[in-house]
C-alpha cells in the first residue's frame, strides 16, 4: 500500500485553528481479518493463509456554521503474523512493513438543500464505488454536489479525478477499470478524470428509481438505470447498463431480481443477469473485479464478465437470538472461448457483542473452463472488528 501525499484539503484542515472549530467527534475501529483455503497443502496451512490487522481513526469537526471537515486514517500491520501463521496479507504489497495513509480527507458545506464535498472520500455509484469487502477500502479524489430541491428526488453531480487504489485485489468499478487501461493508471492526471450525473426518485414510496450517466475523459460514455419495488414484503428489481468506449468497444448488461421478506424473520431473493458479447476483457463491466449487478457473487467476481449469464440465490435470517445467518449461492457461465463456469456457495454467520462485530464465513468454490476441470476449493474467513 503506497502512502498518498497530503492535498490542499489536508492543508485546510491543518489550518482550521484559524476558525472557531467546534463539535469535534472522534471515532475508530480495530480489525483482524484471517483467511485460509485448501487449494494448496490443506486448509489452515500458512502458505495459503492471509492475515492482517487494521486500525482506523476518524475525526469530524464544524469549521463554521455551514462548513465541516472530515479525516480518516487507516494503518495496516501483520503484527508479526507474516511468515509465521500466514503467508500473505489482505492489502498492501509488502506484508512485513507497516503502512498508513489518509483514506478520507475532505471538507463539506451544506447550503439549504444543496451539499458540496471536496477532497478524498468514499463513493457509492453504480459504476464507480468504494468496495468494503476487504480490510482496507479504496477511496477517491472527487468533488460531489447533491441537491434535494425537487420533492422526493436527489440530484447528484460529481467529478472523480483520482483513486488511491487501496483494494489491491478488487476493482473500483467499470469506469475506473477502463480509465486504468487507458494510460491513466490510478487517475495519475487529475484533469483526466470522470464526470457523472445521477437522479434518484422516490415519489411513489414503494418504488425507488435511479438513473446515472458517466463520461470518462477520452475513454468512454456509460449509463445505468435501475428500479426497485418493495411492497408488502415483495421485492422486485431491474437493472440495465450500457456504454461504449472511444475505441468503439460496446458493452451492456441487464439483471432482474424477485424476493420476499418478513421483517425480523427472513428474506429470500433470486436474480438473473446477462452481459453483452461485444467486449474485450479489459472493458468488462467488472474489469476482472466486482460489479453492482444483483447476481454478483459473495467472493469470486464473475457476473460482470463478458457474455456471462449468472443466477444468484440469497437467503438471510436471524437464528433465534444466537446469530444472523446468510446463504449466497451463485451459478455462472460465459460463452467466450474459454467457457468459464462457476458454482459458488457461501455460508456466513455474524454476531455483535456490544462494540465487537464478528463473522465466520465458509465458501465452496468450483470453477472450471472448457480445457480444465479443477478441484473445488474450500475457504474459511474469520473477521473481527471492534468499534470505538
Amino acid at each position: 500500500m503506497k502512502l498518498v501525499k497530503m492535498s490542499l484539503v489536508a492543508a485546510l484542515l491543518v489550518g482550521s485553528s484559524a476558525f472557531a472549530v467546534e463539535n469535534v467527534k472522534v471515532s475508530g475501529d480495530a480489525k483482524l481479518f484471517y483467511l485460509s483455503d485448501d487449494s494448496g497443502s490443506g486448509i489452515f496451512n500458512k502458505d495459503k493463509a492471509l492475515g492482517q490487522v487494521a486500525v482506523g481513526l476518524g475525526t469530524s469537526m464544524d469549521i463554521s456554521e455551514i462548513v465541516k471537515g472530515n479525516a480518516h486514517l487507516t494503518a495496516l500491520s501483520t503484527l508479526g503474523l507474516e511468515g509465521q501463521l500466514v503467508g500473505g496479507v489482505w492489502e498492501g504489497t509488502n506484508g512485513t512493513d507497516d503502512s498508513f495513509w489518509f483514506d478520507a480527507l475532505n471538507i463539506s458545506a451544506d447550503i439549504g438543500n444543496t451539499s458540496l464535498t471536496v477532497g478524498r472520500m468514499a463513493l457509492d455509484t453504480p459504476l464507480v464505488w468504494t468496495e468494503t469487502w476487504s480490510i482496507a477500502h479504496n477511496t477517491f479524489e472527487a468533488a460531489v454536489v447533491t441537491n434535494k430541491d425537487i420533492a422526493d428526488t436527489t440530484i447528484v453531480a460529481a467529478y472523480v479525478g483520482g483513486s488511491n487504489g487501496a483494494v489491491e485485489n478488487g476493482n473500483l468499478g467499470w469506469v475506473v477499470a477502463n480509465m486504468n487501461t487507458a494510460g491513466n493508471t490510478n487517475f495519475s492526471q487529475f484533469y483526466n478524470g470522470a464526470y457523472t450525473v445521477g437522479a434518484l426518485n422516490n415519489s411513489w414510496k414503494p418504488l425507488n428509481v435511479q438513473a446515472w450517466y458517466y463520461n470518462a475523459t477520452k475513454v468512454l460514455n456509460a449509463y445505468w438505470v435501475q428500479a426497485d419495488l418493495e411492497m408488502d414484503g415483495l421485492q422486485v428489481g431491474a437493472q440495465y447498463v450500457g456504454g461504449k468506449s472511444n475505441a468503439d468497444v460496446k458493452n451492456s448488461a441487464f439483471a432482474v431480481k424477485v424476493g420476499y421478506e418478513v421483517k425480523d424473520k427472513f428474506s429470500v431473493a433470486a436474480s438473473y443477469s446477462q452481459t453483452g458479447k461485444d467486449a474485450a476483457s479489459s472493458k468488462n463491466l467488472s474489469g476482472a473485479g466486482y460489479s453492482k449487478l444483483y447476481t454478483e457473487s459473495w467472493w469470486t467476481a464473475i457476473a460482470g464478465n463478458q457474455d456471462t449469464q449468472a443466477m444468484n440465490l440469497t437467503v438471510n435470517a436471524p437464528v433465534a437470538d444466537l446469530f444472523d445467518a446468510g446463504i449466497y449461492i451463485v451459478s455462472a457461465s460465459d460463452d467466450t472461448a474459454t467457457k468459464n463456469e462457476l458454482l459458488e456457495a457461501t455460508f456466513e454467520v455474524s454476531k455483535s457483542f456490544g462494540n465487537l462485530d464478528t463473522s465466520l464465513v465458509y465458501i465452496y468454490t468450483d470453477a472450471d473452463t472448457a480445457v480444465a476441470d479443477t478441484d473445488a476449493v474450500n475457504t474459511a474467513i474469520i473477521n473481527l472488528a471492534y468499534n470505538f
